[in-house]
């Protein structure tokens, strides 16, 4: 406890100045992630299925191909911050939340107390689109704030402390499975997921998962992350349901039973990496077989609104006319449907690359149904497609067998203003159809179209994300 900022600095550094830690090499080689995920013990479960209604020709040409995304830090702007006051009869708490219920109830049980005796009141904070550490941060507090009854206690995090501490994206692998016949049509697929599950939200567990709660000495195991709910679109299966027209398939997930490194809810749950996979092995496919990406999709795209999407996207880029791909320069597309329930979005991204990757230009394509709020919209879909590019091209949580290393914006980068691409936006607007979300339509197909245009430009496939030069350099000694 300390009475003034540049005190509470100085506190945790003269207690690592007498502290003795024990540290355990007990997290995963971060250089063959992917392996890892595939190697823990794991639950697993058909997401879903659709089999063939009627005898399918035979397959001539199998394909198969894995792709992968590292661990995603929320990376607020503005750390997490909160502030309690406990007295005998009421403990009150302001924090950023984003579930003062599910908090007020994780803390009831981490002190045995009433709920009606909590008092949690959501004031502004960064935005983190999912579970940052706002409620940990909210856990701090509340215990500081009981040791000194009656006084207000307000807890600061760091960069360091977000970085470091709060919940992650889950780290994924996806495995993608297809079979072609001989009208070079996919008669057969296969998707299996790896991951952690993606939410660990407080109120919803047994126990609580508060980061501090998680710490006390009879706190017990720390659970480990959940999957949502089919019914809300999954967890890290969701979108693994292709959205074109197969006549056989199925999705897997297997969801790991360790958690090496604390997971939970990060914009667009596993949809961003299922589509990143599902979108490059449909051109990789479309490739083998010397067809035009475009073309291959439609091949097998039934649904009207994905087709019209896709459509204006490639002729916002015009796509048919686009010049031959390589020198560092390409174009690449994408498109799904978010929660395959949600909005529709298509994707035509632009990319150099050269030193570095570099997103040029993004032309997108949305149909969210009835458009209430178009500017709303269209700032959505920009600051969600900016976000991906961000995602796609640079974060990676960095971590040695002991700890996470990436503790400062050095560590962890992310896109910078002068690195935003210009970005064109068509709406589709489709009035008698009920309003759909935007806020996260982007995160998948973006990230496809991307990897598929650093194909074209380069002639190289990078299956794993960050698409950085680093890996991008490790592709291609994979190729040689």
């Amino acid at each position: 406890m300390a009475d003034s900022e540049y005190a509470a600095l100085l506190a945790p550094q003269k207690l690592a100045a007498v502290a003795q830690w024990q540290e355990h090499a007990s997290l995963p080689d971060a250089q063959a992630l992917p392996d890892f995920l595939r190697a823990q013990p794991h639950e697993t479960t058909v997401y879903a299925e659709h089999p063939a209604a009627v005898p399918l020709p035979p397959t001539v040409r199998q394909f198969s191909a894995s792709y992968a995304r590292p661990y995603l830090a929320h990376a607020s702007i503005g750390p997490s911050c909160a502030l309690a006051r406990a007295t005998p009869e009421l403990l009150e708490v302001w924090t950023h939340s984003q579930g003062v219920y599910n908090l007020r109830a994780d803390l009831a049980k981490m002190l045995s107390l009433p709920a009606e005796r909590i008092v949690v009141q959501h004031v502004e904070g960064a935005g983190c689109y999912g579970h940052n550490g706002a409620d940990d941060a909210a856990c701090d507090a509340v215990l500081l704030a009981r040791a000194v009854p009656g006084r207000p206690v307000q807890v600061q995090w760091s960069r360091e402390d977000e970085l470091s501490w709060a919940p992650l994206g889950a780290a994924m692998a996806v495995d993608l499975q297809a079979g072609v016949d001989a009208e070079g049509r996919i008669v057969h697929w296969r998707h299996e997921v790896w991951s952690n599950g993606h939410s660990m939200r407080p109120g919803r567990a047994a126990r609580p998962v508060l980061l501090a709660a998680t710490h006390l000495e009879q706190a017990g195991e720390t659970p480990v992350a959940i999957n949502m709910p089919a019914q809300a679109g999954g967890g890290a299966e969701r979108n693994s349901i292709p959205i074109y027209s197969f006549p056989e398939w199925q999705a897997v997930n297997h969801r790991l039973l360790t958690m090496p490194l604390r997971t939970s809810s990060l914009r667009s749950l596993g949809a961003h990496c299922n589509v990143f996979a599902i979108e490059s092995f449909l051109d990789e496919i479309a490739s083998a077989l010397a067809v035009d990406p475009l073309d291959f999709r439609l091949r097998h795209l039934e649904d009207t609104r994905a087709r019209a999407v896709l459509q204006t996207a490639a002729a916002m880029a015009a796509w048919r006319e686009r010049p031959a791909g390589g020198q560092g320069r390409g174009l690449g597309l994408a498109v799904s449907r978010y929660k395959n329930t949600g909005a529709y979005c298509a994707v035509v991204a632009q990319v150099e690359a050269g030193h570095e990757v570099r997103v040029e230009r993004l032309w997108i394509a949305a149909d969210v149904g009835l458009v209430v709020n178009p500017d709303g919209v269209r700032n959505q879909i920009e600051g969600g497609a900016i976000q991906t590019v961000s995602w796609v091209l640079k974060e990676a949580v960095r971590f040695d067998r002991m700890r996470i290393e990436s503790q400062s914006w050095e560590q962890y980068p992310i896109l910078r203003f002068s690195e935003v691409p210009a970005i064109e936006i068509a709406l589709l607007e489709r009035p008698q159809e009920k309003s759909l979300g935007a806020g996260e339509a982007t995160q998948g197909p973006v990230a496809g179209a991307i990897a598929n245009a650093l194909t074209d430009a380069l002639g190289l496939r990078v299956r794993e994300m960050p698409l950085s030069a680093e890996m991008v350099a490790r592709a291609a000694l994979a190729d040689a």
